[in-house]
Parts: structure tokens; sequence; C-alpha cells
């Protein structure tokens, strides 16, 4: 429906007719707000409307966003093909909640809020109003899109996205000269930097201006130096279709500056989180949001702190990868105490560096794997003892790019399985003989990133290439899946119990769905900018349930698809 009336929003309370016991004991649950409750799609919705605007009408891919006052939790949908959108009665429990949208293009034309009610179907009509300026609601997929450039120029900014949207940098007014001042300052922030946090890494990097004059001479001309832009902006499309059918739930976490990178749910029902900015493991309930922090020491306080991998091993405990703090730590969740495995001044660097750690098989021979980015190799630790050993994995291997072991998978003979994150190979290290094996991807330059694995399979996301992939152990054969949206750069996979392949980016605010069996794959956009790096999916719902965590939003987030 087309209007073009002053935007206001009409809330109307619909009386629901007399319902069966099983239905009235559904609505009970529902007012407990357990927000972990599964979904029942034939119960009628807590909130329901139509989002429209007086250039399109009734609106299909709106993301709708609902957060109660005070609370820590949103839940999103997204409008279907007549511009209608459903909050399921579980994921939203009786309370006063604003109303806000992600469409790019467009804003609520007027402050949105809404009344839920036990008992009742509350109804909003959400008026949209085009805006001037989209700029500043592009994604850094779309800015890549934009930008004039060789593939070349333009995957070089992908590095640039790990630390804050590229808005910044084509707003910016930099000349070349000025660039390669910035370009020499944030070479030397340490990986995990955020727009608002950017510690610096232990040592300088010794590495000359000439290296950085072609990324800078490329910058200042796709910024505002000389002028405004003389390129259009493009956009992605809007959700159509399955898109459309999901729901997502956003849980705030206490302060801005904690920055969720990977996350795992328990047999509890917890979803934990390490925390790539501060020296604490987070925790949060999806029953009703409560977040609990546990804090372990700084072996190195003068070095930038926080963790990132974070993986259970056989008996439940939480292992992080303590990154610039040199060395792994272990969470006994059942006295809440860390013990921590510091890498000893003999193995160390100035800038050692685990951004990786294995232990789901360490019960086999008492040996948790973990990487060493400063030498570019690949460690092993006693959990005994503590006793680590240095292996360099591409002692023998023949010349190519640089080297960069990252992801890493055990097998059921604690042997390790690791993508080479600076090539295109998979590599794997004999538990028993520490000699290794790579197997080259079929896409040449792919940088395999992050990887699970399924007791058969290794399933990974191949970073330069726009790909995802998966790697039969028996049989060492590869088969690669394009993702549907170029500059995407997926970062994790996660193959769940449907057969379904996820995938996290860091670039457009999107989660991935692949049907390995088909091909046939959706793309999920979540309701705010997302910097997405590990994926974990919980099998334990039906359907399967998507979490992670936004490394820049300090938010956990969980994405239900309805289909």
């Amino acid at each position: 429906m087309r209007s073009s009336r002053p935007a206001r929003l009409a809330v109307v309370v619909l009386a629901l007719s007399a319902s069966a016991p099983a239905w009235l004991a559904r609505e009970a649950r529902a007012q407990q707000a357990n927000f972990d409750a599964p979904i029942d799609r034939t119960a009628p919705p807590a909130l329901t409307g139509v989002a429209a605007s007086a250039a399109e009408g009734p609106m299909e891919g709106v993301l709708v966003t609902a957060r109660a006052t005070g609370s820590t939790i949103a839940t999103s949908v997204v409008t279907d093909g007549s511009g209608r959108f459903a909050f399921p009665r579980e994921r939203l429990p009786s309370g006063d909640y604003a109303l806000s949208v992600r469409a790019t293009g467009y804003r609520v034309a007027a402050a949105a809020t809404a009344r839920v009610a036990a008992g009742t179907t509350a109804a909003a009509s959400l008026e949209l109003a085009a805006v001037a300026d989209i700029s500043s609601q592009l994604t850094n997929t779309e800015w890549i899109m934009s930008v004039p450039g060789t593939d070349s120029q333009k995957r070089a900014l992908a590095t640039c996205a790990s630390c804050h949207s590229l808005e910044r940098v084509v707003k910016s007014t930099h000349t070349a000269g000025e660039w390669v001042g910035a370009l020499r300052r944030m070479v030397d922030y340490a990986a995990e930097s955020g727009s608002d946090d950017i510690p610096r890494r232990p040592k300088p990097r010794d590495i000359p201006d000439a290296k950085f004059q072609n990324l800078a001479a490329y910058l200042a001309t796709i910024n505002r130096s000389r002028g405004d832009w003389a390129w259009p902006l493009k956009t992605l499309p809007r959700p159509r279709g399955a898109a459309t059918r999901v729901v997502v739930t956003e849980y705030f976490l206490p302060r801005a500056v904690i920055g969720p990178h990977d996350v795992s749910r328990d047999d509890d029902g917890f979803v934990w989180y390490s925390n790539s900015a501060e020296q604490t493991l987070g925790r949060v309930d999806p029953r009703d949001g409560a977040v609990k922090e546990f804090s372990y020491p700084a072996p190195k306080p003068d070095a930038p702190l926080g963790s990132l991998d974070l993986e259970p091993d056989a008996s439940g405990g939480l292992w992080l990868s303590m990154m610039y703090q040199g060395g792994l730590a272990r969470f006994d969740k059942k006295t809440e105490t860390f013990k921590l495995f510091p890498v000893p001044p003999e193995l160390a660097t100035d800038d050692t560096q685990q951004s990786m750690v294995m232990p789901a098989f360490s019960n086999v021979d008492g040996k948790v794997w973990t990487n060493e980015v400063s030498r570019q190799s690949i460690m092993r630790v006693d959990a005994a003892t503590g006793k680590y050993e240095l292996i360099d994995p591409f002692a023998n291997a023949p010349p190519g790019p640089a080297h960069t072991p990252y992801g890493l998978a055990a097998d059921a003979g604690n042997n390790l399985w690791f993508m080479d994150f600076g090539g295109e190979s998979i590599g794997r290290v004999d538990a028993k003989t520490l000699r290794a094996t790579f197997y080259p991807t079929p896409t040449r330059n792919s940088h395999p990133r992050r990887v699970m694995y399924d007791g058969s399979k290794l399933w990974f996301a191949e970073f330069a290439a726009d790909r995802l992939g998966s790697f039969d152990i028996a049989r060492e054969k590869f088969e690669e899946w394009r993702v549907p949206t170029p500059w995407s750069f997926p970062y994790d996979a996660f193959k769940d119990s449907a057969g379904f392949l996820w995938s996290g980016n860091m670039s457009n605010d999107r989660i991935l769905r692949l049907d390995t069996a088909t091909g046939a794959s959706v793309e999920y956009l979540l309701p705010r900018p997302s910097n997405i790096r590990r994926v974990f999916v919980d099998n334990s719902t039906r359907p399967p349930a998507l979490w992670a965590g936004n490394n820049h939003g300090a938010e956990i987030v969980r994405m239900e698809a309805l289909e």
C-alpha cells in the first residue's frame, strides 16, 4: 500500500479467539522470557505488520528489529514478498519495544514503538522514508564493488576491513604521501585492533616505505583527496524468498570494547566466547541473555591483550590461544579456574603469538596443538608438563608463497591438519613422526583460513578465492563451491547435521548457508554492521541454529533459519 501521508506508526492490538490448553501453555512459557525456547511456527505471532515506502509500497527484504526498553537482547525478522513481518511469540515476550529497520536507502520515517501483551497479537505499520545519502549504509563488500581498481588492488582492501569499515578509507582526504605514513603506523597495530581499540605490536616491523607506495597511491585515487567521488555507489539487493525466512537474536555484551571472536555452545546450553581485546572468557545464557565473565592473568602486561581461538577438549575444558600474551590457557568449567601454558623463553621471540589452539583429541597422547605466528610454525604442548615442541612443517616444502599456519583441526589419532593461510594448501603433521604432508587446493592462491572436521572431511573457507571447500581425508579429494557474492572474503565454514555448510565473513554483513548436495545457497542479512569471524552451528536444535560473534560490535548473534 502506497502512502504519502505524514509518517507515523500505528499499533493495533488484536484480540485472539479462545484457544486450546496447549497453546495457553506455550503462551505461558513465552511470557517467562525464555529466548532459547523452540519456535512454534503454528502459533499466532507476538507482533506482525507491514513495512512500506512511498517509492515502493510494501517492501520485501526489510529487516525489522524489536528491542525492549532496557533489554540486552534484540530480535529481528525480515519482511516477505508482501512486505509483512511476524515475530515468533517465543522471541518476543510481553513488553514495550522500540522498532528499527535495515534497508539500504531507507530509514523509519518516525519513532516506532509497539506494546506486546500475553494473549494478543500486536500489529504495527512501519512507513519508511528514503535517505539522501546512502554512503553510511554500505557494507565493506559494497564499497569494494563500488570503487574503481583492479582485482589485486581491491583484494588489498580486505586487510583494512579486518579492523574497521572501508567507509573510513573512502571518506578520508589523505594524499598518497600521507597514506604512506598512515600505513606505516597501521602495520604496527596488533592483529586484533578495532576502530577504537588499537594496541601496538610488541615489536615494530622493519618495512621500508617503498613497500607501501603502490597501495598508498591506489587509496588516494578512491578517497576524497581529489574531491568528491566520480564513481557511483553500488549496493547488493535486499533479501528475497528464502533469505527472508529467518529469525536473528542479538545478545549485547556489557562493554563496547569486548571483541567476541570465536563462539561455542556447550552441552549445558551456555554460549562461550573468546575476547580479542581483554583477558576474559565470556559466557552467555541464551535463555535470558545473562553474561558472566571469567578473568585470567596477562603474562605480558605490556603486550596487547586478548585471545582468538576457543576450542573444547574431550573432557569439556575450554582452551584459548592467548595471542601476543604468548601461550595457551585452559579453563575448567567445574572449578571456574584457569591454567596457563606460557611459551618458554627459549622458544619465544619478541613477537611470539599463538592465534590457534587444537585440543580436541589431546586425550589420545596428552598433546595440544597450536601455532607460532612469529616463526610461521607449529607448536605442541604437553598438557601434563607444560613442555613445548617447536615444529617447522615447511622445512622441506618446495619454494612458494609465504606460509602461514592458521585454522587447525585434529583427527582421531591427534594428527594435526592445518590451513596454510599464506598460500593454497592444507597441511598434515603426523603426531608420531612430525612429518608434514601438503595438499594444494584446486584454486590457486586460495588462502584457506578456518576449518572444522566432522570425522571424515575437513570443511574450510578459502578467504581470497571467495569459495568454500571440503577435503575428504580418506580419498584425498577436494570439492569447492563459489560463494554467491564476490568480495565476501569467507572466514570460516561449519557443516551442520542437516547437510548445510554455513559461513561467515568480515565484509558483507551476511551469513551464508550452502546446500552441499545441490550447490544452492542462501545469504541471510544481519541487522547491523558486522564483522563475523568463527561460526558455530548448534545441531541440538531443529533446525540447527548458527552462533557467531560480531567482533567489532560487542554482541553474540544467533541465526535460526525457518526452513
